[in-house]
């Protein structure tokens, strides 16, 4: 059953996100589209009942306000829009604020745009299972499995819907954490029995990174490795008449803050904006889920809360948490800093309560005294945030105790750090990852 929508187009809003959960916390699936998205784009999107013009501080573009087009007024369905005046009865005025928004919304949805309450994870995985069988036909996918929260419910939902023709192929960019690599060989490959490729591609990545400093190209050239990889293990596997997909857990976070022309792109992610040249079709069937969606989707397929409530770790790796232009010293620091950390949290019970938390590692030293003598030491910063879908962010007060005992074991086991400090930084102003 494909799921009733509604459509909210951006016009410049920084609550698109949030209306969006609005909706779909009703019961009915909603997407974010560009201002000026094409009729015949419209036209094609599956079960639209109605769309909503959300304006905010970002609506002017080159000096001029945006607008959406006049073909959304005449497309036939229900508008709900800021400062508009009534057309046909099918236009609703502005909402104040979100208390008084949420009846208004309610009757809109329902009243207005006859939708139904449908949007539920059963159902989702019902249709994307189905989606994926037809766009696969009886090729063969691959799937990026990092072995996070994300690539595991692809692979869980990719196995319900097409089995044994799933390859899983999880790669070693030499930016994972401490013994990362390890675990998913022994979960996928051991326990759950997944068909598993094992690709140590550590020389490879840290060769391609020598002295690049920019978050940005660092990014590109792991997604871009990333996907020459995948192409490589394709043609090993059988050519591309045999493997002709990609699978991978891109979520609704990833393509927002890669941009939009109104929502100004946050950074960009290594899944979003592939290769053009790539030689595969992609499968990304949790790509319009928020974090706590992925979650649910997860747990309605019957993986473990272990397997789902695991860290989120972010597809590029420690290459965004070494600061800079990586070096080998940094990303041991980082790594072994982000071990203790994890020790630490397990230890006190913070695992359980704080959303994500890691480390990470400028490109600069100080100075600092070891053994009786002046040295130069690299920076850890702690970041423990709290979230439900990683649009916004608030910071975990750690406990004095706790925080001194990790800030203890980090300079007396980190031999090359002599400064641990604690950001405070919420999202926004801050994103949740430091590049």
């Amino acid at each position: 059953m494909i799921q009733d929508m509604i459509i909210i187009l951006d016009l410049g809003s920084t609550e698109n996100t949030v209306l969006a959960r609005e909706i779909r916390a009703l019961g009915v699936y909603s997407e974010i589209y560009p201002h000026d998205i094409a009729s015949g784009e419209l036209e094609r999107l599956p079960n639209v009942k109605g769309i909503i013009l959300n304006g905010g501080p970002n609506h002017i573009i080159d000096g001029e306000p945006i607008h959406a087009g006049r073909h959304i007024g005449e497309s036939g369905y229900p508008v709900m829009a800021i400062a508009c005046q009534p057309n046909d009865g099918r236009c609703h005025a502005e909402y104040p604020d979100w208390e008084t928004a949420a009846p208004m919304l309610k009757d809109f949805i329902f009243n207005v745009c006859k939708a139904s309450a449908n949007w539920n994870m059963k159902n989702f995985i019902a249709d994307q299972a189905e989606l994926i069988r037809r766009k696969v036909g009886d090729q063969k996918v691959l799937l990026a499995l990092s072995g996070g929260v994300d690539s595991s419910v692809v692979a869980a939902l990719l196995i319900k819907a097409i089995g044994n023709q799933l390859v899983c192929v999880h790669v070693n960019s030499g930016l994972m954490r401490k013994n990362e690599s390890e675990d998913v060989v022994n979960v996928f490959g051991k326990q759950l029995d997944a068909n598993l490729v094992h690709v140590d591609a550590t020389e490879r990545y840290l060769t391609k990174l020598v002295n690049v400093a920019d978050p940005e190209e660092k990014r590109k050239i792991i997604g871009t490795e990333f996907i020459r990889i995948f192409e490589e293990e394709a043609r090993r596997l059988g050519g591309a008449d045999a493997i002709g997909f990609l699978a991978q857990g891109t979520i609704y976070p990833d393509v927002i803050e890669s941009g939009t022309k109104t929502a100004k792109k946050i950074k960009t992610h290594h899944n979003v904006g592939l290769p053009a040249d790539m030689q595969f079709a992609l499968v990304e069937p949790i790509r319009q889920l928020f974090k706590d969606e992925v979650r649910a989707c997860g747990l309605e397929l019957g993986l473990s809360d272990e397997m789902v409530y695991r860290q989120p770790f972010p597809g590029p790796g420690l290459g965004v948490r070494c600061l800079g232009a990586i070096t080998l010293g940094r990303l041991e620091a980082v790594r072994e800093s982000d071990a203790i950390l994890r020790e630490e949290f397990k230890h006190s019970g913070l695992d359980k309560k704080v959303w994500q938390y890691f480390t990470v590692v400028p490109e600069f030293t100080s100075v600092g005294v070891r053994d009786n003598a002046r040295s130069m030491g690299y920076t850890v910063i702690i970041r423990a945030v709290n979230t439900v879908d990683a649009m916004t962010a608030t910071i975990e007060e750690l406990e004095w105790p706790v925080l001194k005992r990790i800030t203890d074991r980090i300079l007396a086991e980190v031999k090359s750090v002599n400064r641990v400090c604690y950001d405070l930084s919420p999202k926004p102003v801050a994103t949740i990852e430091w590049e």
